[in-house]
This record gives structure tokens, sequence and C-alpha cells, in this order.
């Protein structure tokens, strides 16, 4: 299972961070722990307050021995297009642009593409937070009939919160033939030991890590 360090920018800065901390050096230190993968996000893209793409390519650059996947407001073949330029190895798209995904992975191919399902109380929203009108699992089976097979699950109730993850939708997906990424309440070694149990291809994991809770060489141990 991989580990995906979060890194969400908001007004050029690291949101939710306990102190004043930069994108940059936040990815410096993920490449100085040894990680090979890497989530990031401009959230000011998410909510449509602005965009922080000198900051997004710069840590990009921070990251270039890395897999990252980018998201973020994302849904244009000329956006998922730049960002890749950029150096990221794979774009996040929401579920608004689900119809969408033929078309983009025509244009940039299907592995360059990842489908955000974002969850809450078991209805699909898309990562800004807006109801959307489609379940997770036609959502699903139109991310997998247009080739694109990574699907980023978030369980937006906890996503932020420590509160501890909660597999138990998310697992539903596990047998669909997608490589389901999980996002959303990861607090401890154990939530990254039971994801890792349960068969999930990779687990974002951001506040856990920025408060301490775990290092990144302990949570890379047990993803291992």
């Amino acid at each position: 299972m991989y580990l995906y360090p979060a890194i969400d920018v908001r007004d050029r800065g690291l949101a939710r961070a306990p102190q004043e901390l930069d994108p940059v050096a936040a990815a410096r230190a993920i490449m100085a722990a040894g990680a090979g993968r890497a989530h990031v996000v401009d959230l000011d893209r998410v909510f449509g307050t602005g965009q922080n793409d000198a900051v997004i390519r710069d840590v990009l650059g921070a990251l270039h021995a890395a897999r990252v996947q980018v998201g973020g407001g994302l849904r244009s073949v000329a956006d998922v297009a730049d960002v890749l330029g950029w150096g990221a190895a794979r774009v996040v798209v929401g579920a608004e642009v689900a119809a969408d995904l033929p078309v983009l992975a025509a244009a940039v191919g299907p592995d360059r593409l990842a489908l955000a399902i974002d969850v809450r109380d078991g209805l699909t929203t898309s990562p800004a937070g807006v109801p959307v009108r489609v379940s997770p699992d036609a959502l699903l089976a139109a991310s997998l009939g247009a080739g694109v097979v990574t699907i980023v699950y978030r369980d937006r109730g906890r996503d932020g919160t420590l509160r501890g993850a909660d597999f138990g939708a998310a697992a539903r997906l596990l047998t669909s033939g997608g490589e389901i990424v999980f996002a959303g309440g990861v607090a401890t070694l154990d939530d990254l030991r039971r994801a890792r149990d349960h068969g999930f291809a990779g687990v974002i994991v951001g506040r856990a890590l920025l408060n301490g809770r775990f290092t990144l060489a302990e949570a890379l141990a047990c993803c291992g």
C-alpha cells in the first residue's frame, strides 16, 4: 500500500499546519524521509477563491523524484495538461467532471488521471462540498468505463478531524477492479495498518503528520 503525504496549499501556505510552514519545505521533508509519492491540492482552486499555480510548480519541483498526484479545481483538458507538464504523475479530477472523463482520458491517457469520489453521510459531493446527484457506485462505473482505474475516496465527514478512519463504505469498492486510495480521518498508525489489511492501494495522510501523531518514517513502515 502506498502512502501519500498530503500538501494542501491555501493562500500560498500550508493549510491546517499548526504553525507557519512553507509548502516547499514540507515537500522537501517528504523527499528527505524517503516517501515515493505525495498528494498535492490547491484548496483555493477547489473553493474558487484563487489559484496557487506558482507554489504548486515549486512543490512539484521539490518533489521531482516522487510520483505526485495533484488535484484542486482541474476540469478541462488544458488544466490537466498544464499540471502534467509541471511534473505531476497524475491529476485528480472531481465528480463534477465525471461525464468528461472519456475526453480527458483520450487527451492525456487514463493512467494520468484519477477520479475523486467525495462522500458525506453516504451522499456524493464535489470536492468543494456541493452535493452531486450521482451515487458513488455510478461514479466508479463511469470512471472504470473511461479506463480511469484510480479512485481517490474521501470521507468528508472525517477529513481533517483526526477522529480515526471509517473504512466501511470505501471498502465496498475494493472488489470493483479499481485502485482505491483512501482519505479522511486517519489519525493513528493502527488506521494505516487497517487500511493495508483491507487492501487499499493507498492512503492519503495530512493532519496526523502535521500534528505529530506519528512520523513519516513510522507511517511508511506501516504501509510497506
